[in-house]
């Protein structure tokens, strides 16, 4: 291989390993950024499963009103 060649190939290789650090700093940003949106979409959901179970309750707690209601 010529000095020429060796040379080419460094600066190829030297190129494609800047694009390798390049594409693994995006995929941590990405990373990074999925992560807390995954924690406020978790937090959101316990926030509506407990709002839910609230409803229910006081659904439910309705409901024995009104057959009591009945009853009487």
């Amino acid at each position: 291989m010529t000095t020429k060649m060796q040379e080419d190939d460094i600066k190829s290789l030297e190129a494609k390993v800047e694009q390798l650090i390049r594409a693994v700093a995006a995929l941590q940003d990405e990373n990074s950024s999925l992560r807390t949106q995954q924690r406020t979409l978790m937090s959101e959901r316990a926030e509506l499963l407990q709002k839910t179970e609230l409803a229910r309750e006081r659904v439910e707690t309705m409901i024995t009103r009104l057959k009591a209601l009945e009853q009487e």
